[in-house]
């Protein structure tokens, strides 16, 4: 074991959660665990002073539990500015099941999770995310009522990917918009790097608005399957970063902006459906405005799933939820006018947009 490693194992010991960077104030954080059925989960209960904590699960082979725990601290932080952004009544929360989603997902293990889940007596609602399907929620469902999409055919709304989609490309047009005076598309060479159910559906839209789209994935069927469907350029390069593009659209996993890439960067908007894109959202965030990329912040524009589902919990109607997903356009436009006018970064005008509704509830809470 190298001396660095034992650093780090003695710096996890003193602070193992609250010692975490990604904790920022979570109010609950639940370790689950079953060993009949292999079950090992983390649940992240970040901010309940909007409404219940809403957000997916995540089932990811993680390289280990610190891991783990940093991805659904992270993530669940970011549910909260995600709703409040978007003017639901929600909390924010997320759930990771630690293991691989193709080969250790079990319906047993999905009903034991279901059980956690429902131990917390609504303070968290569960949903889809990586590694998940419609069908999973509906096992869930029978365990527990606290959850989201499930199939239409149990009353739910089912797969929120296209809305998420949806959402992602009315954030991008802004951001086009923005950057380039036009939301048309057409011409406008795009890079969307992770063409799963969310990827896929963006690369339609792009491509029926006569954009030039390129796609990378490490799944190769898959790149040649949507390829050809779409007749997207299939990315061969060296390196994707570098690809002289208009637009990047990051929807796979997050952190893909970073030391490493953030320097090779030619696009001059990112705008896609991946959580947490900025490694470090101080460091980055100030980077990509210093060159003059527009940053349209993830958890805005990739909020259409969690619209989606919310539709459940408030019985909204299909075309609310289409009105409040395009609303998402709107909403970027205000915050890139409002990063301009105080010379700050998009992600700390969201950051502050979505915090200041937080407060502002929590304040008449205390009357």
């Amino acid at each position: 074991m190298t001396a660095d490693l034992v650093k780090a194992n003695e710096l996890h010991k003193v602070d193992p959660v609250f010692g975490q960077i990604s904790f920022d104030g979570h109010e609950q954080v639940v370790f689950c665990n079953d060993k009949d059925t292999g079950l090992k989960a983390i649940i992240g209960i970040h901010n309940t002073v909007l409404g219940p904590a809403l957000g997916g699960t995540r089932m990811w082979n993680y390289a280990n539990e610190w891991e783990a725990l940093n991805d659904v601290l992270r993530l669940s932080r970011g549910m909260s500015f995600k709703s409040s952004i978007s003017g639901l009544n929600l909390g924010g929360g997320k759930a990771v099941i630690i293991g691989d989603a193709k080969s250790q997902k079990t319906p047993e293990l999905m009903r034991k999770f279901g059980e956690y889940v429902h131990s917390l007596s609504g303070k968290y609602i569960t949903a889809e995310d990586v590694g998940m399907e419609t069908k999973d929620m509906d096992t869930v469902r029978e365990v527990t009522p606290y959850v989201t999409g499930i199939s239409e055919e149990k009353g739910g709304s089912g797969n929120p990917s296209p809305i998420t989609a949806y959402g992602v490309f009315m954030g991008l047009k802004a951001a086009t918009k923005y950057r380039f005076g036009s939301d048309n598309l057409e011409g406008k060479k795009v890079l969307v790097q992770g063409i799963g159910h969310v990827g896929e559906v963006l690369v339609q839209h792009l491509t029926e608005s006569g954009a030039l789209v390129t796609i990378a994935d490490i799944n190769e069927e898959r790149l040649n399957q949507v390829g050809s469907k779409y007749g997207a350029k299939i990315f061969t390069g060296a390196d994707l970063y570098s690809a002289e593009v208009d637009i990047y659209a990051p929807c796979a996993l997050g952190a893909t902006i970073n030391d490493d890439t953030i320097h090779k960067i030619q696009a001059k908007v990112i705008a896609g459906a991946a959580n947490n894109q900025l490694a470090n959202e101080v460091v980055h965030g100030a980077m990509l405005k210093e060159k003059g990329i527009l940053y349209a912040p993830d958890f805005l524009i990739n909020a259409g799933g969690v619209i989606n589902v919310y539709s459940e919990l408030a019985n909204l109607t299909r075309a609310q939820v289409m009105e409040k997903t395009e609303n998402i356009y709107n909403t970027s436009m205000e915050i890139f006018k409002f990063a301009e006018q105080h010379n700050i970064t998009t992600h700390q005008a969201a950051m502050s947009m979505a915090q200041k509704r937080i407060d502002d509830r929590k304040n008449e809470l205390r009357k």
